[in-house]
Order: structure tokens, then C-alpha cells, then sequence
């Protein structure tokens, strides 16, 4: 939706307040083994889990698989999982999940070899900074298009049509007003406006996620 420097300019200032807070009723949900928190967890992190995956070179059918692994892992660790926010927010902790899951597959489809050799493997994919990068630029990506999906549901079509064709797309004022029928003043406006909800509502779920 964004590109990656967009979307750290909308993000910028977010990220750096992200501290401890978490989404603790899902968690504690999770905790207890209840099969609608497993579905609303596959529904809020599944297209984060998969898309890293994706980057990372998977096909959509393996993509899958990491998904359907993670929340295996997940569910086995969940039971004794104590969430401790000094020790890290919990995004760090799935990540650490899911990129262990990504190693071992990828480590399947190659050469045969020790199931040490997979933690060897997790521990450098974790101090790698590309791969801390593709995670980083998923998330972003993850809630852009969580946060959107409520701009919709909050702003008329014309106003999210002009965000869109100026602020994301790139075209030019004048050619969005002309097109939609409106004023080129209508199209700074609801940049403006839906600029500023859209950092609210990122805000909003990052402070939820911890």
C-alpha cells in the first residue's frame, strides 16, 4: 500500500512511543486454550505471519504452513507463557517464533542435517538486519492496512478515493479533483483529515499490541 520510506514517515514518531502495553485479554484468551482466540488471533496476525514469509521467498502453500506452525508453536507455548514487558514486547516475541518456523522450513528443503543446526540458524536470521528489516517493514505494512480498513468504514468513498490516488499513489492534485468532481482544496482536506486519523488509529493498535 505504502512504500517502505512512506510508511516510516507515518510511523516514525509512533514507533518511538511504543513501550509496554499489550493485548492482554487475547493473550490471556490464548492462554486458555479457547478456540475463538486462536481464530481471532489467525485473523488479526495472519496476514503479518504470512506476508514475512513471503518476503522471506515462501510460495503462498508454505506461507500457509508457517502460519499453521506458529500457531501450533503458539499453542503449546501459550499455557506457561507469562508476558513481561520489561522483557520485551510481545511483536519481538512472535517474531522470535516466527523466524525460528522459517528457519526450520527453510532448513528442511535443504540438505539434510542436526536440529541444532536449526537454532544455529535462528540465532544469526535474528541479528541479521535484513531480516529485521522484512520483519519491520511487514508490521508497518500490517497495521497500514489494519488502519485503513477503519479509515473506510470512517471517511466517504471520495474522500478515501483522493487520499489514496494523492497521498499514497502520488498523482497529482489536480488530476484527483478533476476526477472525482471535487475542488483541489477537497484533496488537501481529506489528506489532511484522514492523515491525521490514520496516525491515530496506527497509534491506537500498537499501544493495544504492546
Amino acid at each position: 500500500m505504502f512504500s517502505d520510506v512512506e510508511a516510516h514517515g507515518i510511523l516514525a514518531q509512533i514507533v518511538m512511543n511504543d513501550r509496554s502495553s499489550t493485548h492482554a485479554t487475547l493473550l490471556a484468551r490464548l492462554a486458555t486454550g479457547g478456540d475463538d482466540a486462536w481464530t481471532e488471533f489467525a485473523s488479526q496476525y495472519g496476514a503479518l505471519i504470512r506476508g514475512f514469509a513471503r518476503r522471506r521467498g515462501f510460495s503462498d502453500a508454505d506461507c500457509d504452513d508457517v502460519l499453521q506452525d506458529t500457531l501450533l508453536a503458539l499453542s503449546k507455548a501459550m499455557p506457561a507463557f507469562k508476558y513481561d514487558p520489561s522483557k520485551g514486547l510481545f511483536r519481538s516475541y512472535l517474531k522470535t517464533v516466527v523466524v525460528h518456523i522459517v528457519c526450520r522450513k527453510s532448513f528442511q528443503k535443504g540438505a539434510p542435517g542436526r536440529l541444532e543446526d536449526v537454532d544455529a540458524m535462528t540465532r544469526t536470521a535474528l541479528g541479521d538486519s535484513e531480516v529485521e528489516q522484512s520483519w519491520e517493514s511487514q508490521w508497518r505494512q500490517y497495521h497500514q492496512e489494519r488502519a485503513m480498513r477503519t479509515i473506510a468504514s470512517e471517511f466517504n468513498e471520495q474522500d478515501v478515493s483522493a487520499f489514496e490516488q494523492y497521498a499514497v499513489a502520488g498523482v497529482e492534485a489536480t488530476h484527483v479533483a478533476s476526477a472525482l468532481g471535487i475542488s483541489v482544496d477537497q484533496v488537501y482536506q481529506a489528506k489532511s483529515r484522514i492523515t491525521k486519523r490514520l496516525s491515530q488509529i496506527i497509534a491506537a493498535q500498537i499501544q493495544d499490541e504492546g
